[in-house]
């Protein structure tokens, strides 16, 4: 398969080149430079905090829902950060591609190291903020660590399909952006699913609730909540009582990740000629 070529010397030198130029190049003319990757997510966890915490009263009887807020956050934005960064991968290094023979995958994947460098420091901000705010953290907790493979999983697929389309397809970054805000607030970030349940009723409330969770973001992250801040964050493991629809949403990513892989391969031959 083409992307073990990745492990080469050359392609994995040229990795971290990226990877690392990226790093330094994202804030480089800005005041505060790398602390930006720590404080954007924490103004936009505050301007959520206040109006759907404090002043809409969500996720007022989950236990330390201000915690969930903040690393379903940092999540969904690693999400964002590594899908969006592999979209305009390929055409950003159009001119390299053309005059260094390496393999492709090396552009969608440095994208995807980038954002995880990032989620990196803003988790150890997040088990700063769950500390002060009093969660106990267990040796579940390091459930952390398949959680965030499977992250790494579902982004990569959704990269290398949108890294490949946007090749030929320039409206996709719009699109795209339309996409990720929808899916934000179709995801339960901002809010619990006992909210869900409440508002739609002891018919519909929970199917909707347990169907919500067959997206791999908003089983990632609730999986991520359970283990970590409290178990009474719910979880699709058991909640359908049939081990085969507990498994979609990991399957899913799964299959994404494959398939994204193939066509972007099948795609990877005319990228030199069309950037």
């Amino acid at each position: 398969m083409q992307i073990l070529e990745i492990f080469s010397k050359k392609n994995w030198v040229l990795l971290k080149a990226m990877v690392a130029t990226d790093f330094k190049l994202r804030y480089q003319q800005s005041f505060l430079g790398y602390i930006w990757s720590v404080l954007k997510p924490l103004m936009l966890f505050t301007v959520m905090y206040m109006v759907f915490v404090r002043f809409l009263k969500f996720g007022d009887t989950v236990p330390h829902f201000s915690v969930g807020l903040l690393l379903g956050i940092t999540m969904w934005n690693c999400f964002v950060e590594a899908s969006s960064g592999a979209m305009i991968s390929v055409v950003n290094h159009g001119d390299l591609m053309r005059k260094i023979n390496f393999s492709k995958f090396v552009v969608v994947i440095s994208a995807m190291m980038s954002a995880l460098i990032n989620f990196g420091i803003n988790f150890v901000v997040v088990i700063i903020f769950a500390l002060i705010n009093g969660v106990e953290l267990h040796v579940s907790a390091l459930m952390i660590l398949p959680l965030t493979l499977e992250l790494i999983v579902f982004s990569l697929g959704v990269g290398f399909f949108l890294g490949a389309l946007y090749v030929n397809f320039r409206d996709l970054n719009p699109i795209w952006e339309v996409v990720i805000q929808a899916g934000f607030y179709a995801t339960p970030i901002i809010y619990p699913l006992s909210l869900v349940v409440t508002n739609l009723g002891p018919h519909w409330g929970p199917l909707i609730s347990k169907l919500m969770l067959l997206n791999p973001m908003a089983q990632i992250i609730q999986d991520a909540r359970h283990f970590i801040i409290s178990d009474q964050n719910p979880i699709i493991w058991g909640s359908f009582n049939h081990s085969v629809i507990d498994f979609i949403p990991l399957t899913l990513s799964v299959v994404l990740l494959f398939g994204g892989i193939s066509y972007f391969t099948k795609k990877s031959t005319t990228f030199a000629e069309m950037v």
